[in-house]
């Protein structure tokens, strides 16, 4: 079910949110309602991984508390590699397979697993408690507020990846405490600001995306092409996840959840360290914390500095997906970080506008292999972009004013717990997001609409 459908918009939120409030005074009751709305949230993609979903919440807490009983750390760390096992069994089997049979010669029948919607993102929620609670950061939880925590259907599909302590302890909180209009009006103006990102921008830059990448898998675009091509794909998944994790911060804001903010305008970054303190910020501080400070950070020397950034990276990209133009857009990311932080140290200060161009022109770059269907065809896009395919014509003004659009937004636009303290709920405010918000449910409605970019990871 998208965010961004009548059926969520006209039935299950407000039922969801409804109910929620109706027993609110109840708190086991609340949350066991949110734990069963999450679950039929999550079923109506398909019923068949739900069980799978259950499964591996029931099996992480009941090895929490073996640990715990028994104070013993294997189950923690088998719990770990259970749930790493399930992700890659879905989502790398067949890439995994793909690489034995090119070393090997030999061959693989694939099995095109259907991949689970959004276990990319559970299961680093899932890593993430065990790992603390090995590390002696995490609390026992009742099985009730641990099944909330990975399945509360704001962030259950695609983020923001939260972290035990910043979600647990709010789901005590009295939902009707002081300020509960405040909140829910705030929560509505945020879900249809991300309602405009992602029906009116993204989806519409989509409509520029598709073709070029399209023709990239068995020609070389113009110039003109693929230049469009990579500004609107940059863009678009700007808007598309941000517009989701707008969504996801409204809906919990009406449920009086405060979800952590996943991006902060990550195209004004001044270098690729800077861009990555500002995109997908709950994926970065993940990556940060769990893999590039256990393996020596920073602070082991420059050797084991370049080992943990690379690997870093190389993980990151290929948690995004099972392909090589996922780990190469990762590993390049790595070493656009490697190279910020040695022209830091030794090269002379860039000026500001300078800095901020460098840093785009890479990042766009790179997300022409993100984009891409394989190696191949980024690199017919990456040709065409250095005129390989010739100059071709000029944008026509329903190319040019979506970007332009975008582009101007992508700058201006502020950081969205600073958007819902600036759009206070007064009766103006009100009226004019309930006109926006009939329009975006009437026009969503002459269509199927497309799903989030992430859904996919």
């Amino acid at each position: 079910m998208l965010f961004h459908s009548q059926e969520f918009v006209l039935l299950f939120m407000p039922l969801a949110v409804g109910v929620y409030y109706a027993v609110a005074r109840r708190e086991a009751v609340r949350t066991w309602w949110l734990i069963t709305a999450s679950l039929i949230f999550y079923g109506w993609w398909d019923v068949r991984f739900v069980p799978l979903l259950v499964g591996q919440i029931l099996i992480t807490w009941l090895l929490v508390e073996l640990s715990i009983r028994r104070n013993e750390r294997w189950p923690l760390v088998f719990a770990i590699v259970a749930n790493l096992a399930v992700l890659g069994l879905f989502k790398y089997l067949d890439f995994g397979a793909s690489i034995l049979a090119e070393v090997t010669g030999l061959g693989f029948a694939k099995t095109s697993l259907v991949l689970p919607i959004g276990i990319s993102f559970y299961t680093f929620e899932l890593v993430s408690y065990l790992a603390d609670r090995l590390g002696g950061h995490a609390p026992r939880y009742p099985l009730r507020s641990f099944a909330l925590f990975i399945v509360l259907f704001p962030h259950l599909i695609a983020g923001p990846i939260m972290r035990h302590n910043e979600i647990i302890p709010q789901f005590a909180y009295d939902p009707l405490r002081t300020g509960l209009y405040e909140r829910i009006g705030r929560g509505l103006i945020l879900f249809f600001v991300g309602f405009v990102e992602k029906f009116f921008i993204a989806d519409q830059l989509a409509t520029i995306v598709n073709p070029v990448f399209g023709q990239a898998s068995s020609q070389v675009p113009t110039f003109s092409d693929a230049t469009a091509g990579a500004l609107a794909f940059s863009l678009q998944i700007l808007f598309d996840f941000v517009a989701y994790s707008d969504m996801a911060m409204g809906i919990g804001l009406t449920l009086g959840l405060m979800l952590p903010l996943n991006f902060n305008t990550p195209y004004r970054a001044l270098s690729v360290r800077d861009f990555w303190r500002r995109w997908h910020i709950t994926l970065s501080r993940w990556l940060r914390d769990y893999i590039y400070i256990p393996l020596g950070g920073s602070r082991e020397g420059v050797a084991v500095y370049i080992w943990a950034t690379m690997v870093t990276m190389g993980l990151c990209g290929l948690w995004h997906g099972a392909g090589w133009t996922f780990v190469l857009w990762g590993l390049g990311h790595g070493m656009g970080l490697l190279i910020c932080r040695l022209w830091q140290h030794y090269g002379i200060p860039l000026p500001p506008l300078l800095a901020w161009a460098i840093t785009m022109v890479f990042v766009i770059l790179l997300f022409v292999l993100f984009r891409a269907s394989d190696i191949s065809a980024a690199a017919r896009m990456l040709t065409g972009l250095a005129g390989g395919g010739g100059l071709g014509e000029a944008w026509p003004w329903m190319t040019v004013l979506p970007i332009a659009i975008a582009g101007g937004l992508a700058l201006i636009k502020v950081p969205s717990a600073e958007l819902t303290m600036w759009l206070r709920p007064t009766w103006p405010v009100a009226i004019g997001f309930i006109v926006i918000a009939v329009f975006c449910v009437l026009e969503v409605g002459e269509g199927q609409p497309l799903s989030f970019i992430y859904f996919q990871f």
